[in-house]
């Protein structure tokens, strides 16, 4: 059902040609982007390794153990890189098709919650980058047994650091969760406030859970989260109306169009 505008409702035809036309165009987005990055697939493996390879000792180097390695890694960072720049465009294409269906209230909670979703994404990324990865690999490389060569496989690392990426960027999407649970009234700014305590235990946790076993990287994830965890708290306070006055306007809105 289309909730805005003057059109009528569409039909499932209408709806599913919709929803082909924006996946087409989302997945050309990724294609475009894979393919104008491609040709600087090694420049661009030889800086997503730097963080690693700055703290190896001298005479140690990364090294392929396969012996498609040295294309096939460059090549699945560059589609990961693909999709990871292409996303806003990908969103957008997820937005017009869902917008449609939104009243003008949720839209206007809706589309910047989009767009700080993608910014938080990307900021958890490059938290990693150049915060977190120096200090654990330069934790992991000063832990060395003497006599043993640090010598990682290019794949090998290519999936721990993607691993890491995901982590801190979902890590990051702790505010926009937040705002949200607290919008559909599943929860309360004050009641998220009152279970402060568990939610701490639960992000170290978490931490230890999906990050390498040092507390270096551990703490590096669990204590953005928690500050993010107490921003979104405070955002959601602002940002959100009280359900009770978004239903009224919700119905004000459909008496409106039914006139």
């Amino acid at each position: 059902m289309t909730r805005t505008g003057n059109q009528g409702e569409l039909t499932l035809i209408e709806h599913l040609v919709e929803l082909r036309s924006r996946i087409i165009k989302a997945l050309l987005a990724v294609m475009l982007t894979v393919i104008a990055l491609a040709p600087f697939a090694r420049q661009l493996y030889a800086i997503f390794s730097e963080p690693l390879a700055s703290q190896l000792p001298e005479g140690s180097s990364m090294i392929a153990i396969d012996v498609t390695s040295p294309f096939f890694a460059p090549f699945k960072l560059v589609m990961l890189l693909g999709l990871l720049l292409a996303m806003p465009v990908v969103l957008y294409q997820l937005w017009a098709f869902v917008a449609p269906g939104l009243y003008r209230h949720e839209q206007r909670l809706a589309k910047p919650l989009l767009g700080a979703s993608v910014a938080l994404f990307y900021a958890g990324c490059a938290f990693a980058y150049f915060v977190v990865f120096p200090v654990i690999f330069a934790f992991f490389t000063a832990m060395a047994p003497e006599g043993v060569a640090v010598m990682t496989d290019i794949n090998r690392y290519l999936d721990f650091v993607l691993t890491l990426f995901i982590a801190f960027g979902v890590a990051f999407q702790v505010p926009v969760v937040t705002i949200v649970l607290v919008a559909i009234g599943a929860v309360t700014p004050d009641g998220l406030a009152q279970v402060r305590g568990y939610v701490v235990i639960g992000v170290f946790t978490l931490a230890m859970l999906v990050t390498p076993p040092d507390m270096f990287s551990q703490t590096l994830l669990a204590l953005p989260v928690w500050l993010l965890y107490e921003l979104g708290i405070m955002m959601s306070r602002v940002l959100v109306t009280n359900p009770r006055a978004a239903e009224s306007r919700s119905a004000e809105e459909d008496s409106e169009r039914e006139s």
